[in-house]
């Protein structure tokens, strides 16, 4: 019989997991290490089989504990979305809505999608944070936001995901008069982007540390928004990826051309999608619920 069973002794289990050691688990929960160690014992006795191995300096999961592990994720993530449900019924309209948002995301869409949103809900206050990369996600799990738009495909357990649709794509580019301008036929090589300078956005949270996306160069300048990356890129100061909605113009213009390469293909662009996050253990009000409505509706129309 598993009668006995707590979702406190399963949120101990993930919470040790997660940390890596038991006194990391402790920090997670705000207890004192020996509740947890106490917590997970009788967990084992419960279920009659050793979740961990404490020979070494931190304890390694069981063949039997792996295996249980999905069982209690899955098991805290429905607790956790039927709380959420219970506390959203009878939940009026949200008094103001944070949300944060990756500045690649075409801003068209995104401001229709909240004109609609005043026009149904005027009396709501909107707090709109652009954060690179992950840092959106990084946001929605502690909480700093309600909504976070997205195209990154990084995930978490407590994040529920909805594809809105296609992004415009990251497109490789530099200025007319930069020396990576005039491409040969076949396109540039790896070794030959080499020899130029990358200008990259850095993501403000921890989620990326020691990683690198899209980085083709070991030469880099790292910079904390687009509108300065793209500043640097049309005096020449070096190349790199920029949404096609912020540079299409000057694409026209020939004062940004793409640059070819075999790394990124003759077009010199990258297909994003865009993806609206949100916590199941958080419910969405009214308001959010129409906000995710109107920017479905916006990205399937592309405005």
């Amino acid at each position: 019989m598993l009668d006995n069973l707590t979702l406190d002794q399963m949120r101990t289990f993930v919470a040790v997991v997660e940390g890596g050691s038991f006194r990391a688990g402790a920090a997670r929960l705000s207890r004192v290490q020996s509740a947890i160690s106490h917590a997970i014992g009788n967990l084992e006795a419960e279920l009659k089989v050793p979740l961990f191995t404490r020979t070494g300096r931190k304890p390694e999961l069981t063949a039997e504990g792996q295996a249980l592990l999905a069982d209690a994720r899955a098991i805290l993530i429905k607790v956790d979305a039927m709380r959420a449900r219970a506390r959203g019924l009878g939940q009026g309209l949200e008094l103001s809505l944070a949300v944060a948002v990756d500045p690649v995301i075409p801003p068209g869409i995104l401001a229709g999608a909240l004109f609609d949103l005043r026009a149904e809900h005027p009396s709501v206050e909107v707090a709109l944070k652009t954060l690179p990369m992950r840092a959106a996600l990084h946001a929605l799990i502690n909480r700093h936001c309600t909504l976070a738009i997205t195209t990154d495909t990084q995930r978490d357990s407590l994040v529920e995901a909805e594809c809105l649709g296609p992004a415009q794509p990251f497109v490789a580019i530099c200025a007319a008069h930069h020396p990576l301008a005039t491409a040969p036929a076949a396109g540039w090589s790896a070794v030959e982007l080499s020899d130029h300078l990358q200008i990259v956005v850095s993501d403000p949270s921890p989620m990326t540390e020691g990683l690198d996306f899209g980085v083709l160069s070991p030469g880099t300048w790292r910079v904390s928004d687009l509108a300065t990356k793209l500043a640097l890129i049309q005096v020449g100061v070096g190349w790199g990826n920029l949404p096609l909605w912020m540079v299409a113009r000057d694409l026209e213009r020939r004062t940004l051309v793409r640059v070819t390469a075999t790394a990124i293909g003759a077009q010199a662009e990258t297909a994003l999608t865009a993806y609206l996050l949100w916590r199941i253990d958080q419910p969405l009000g009214p308001a959010a619920l129409h906000l995710r409505e109107r920017l479905v509706v916006r990205f399937g129309q592309g405005v």
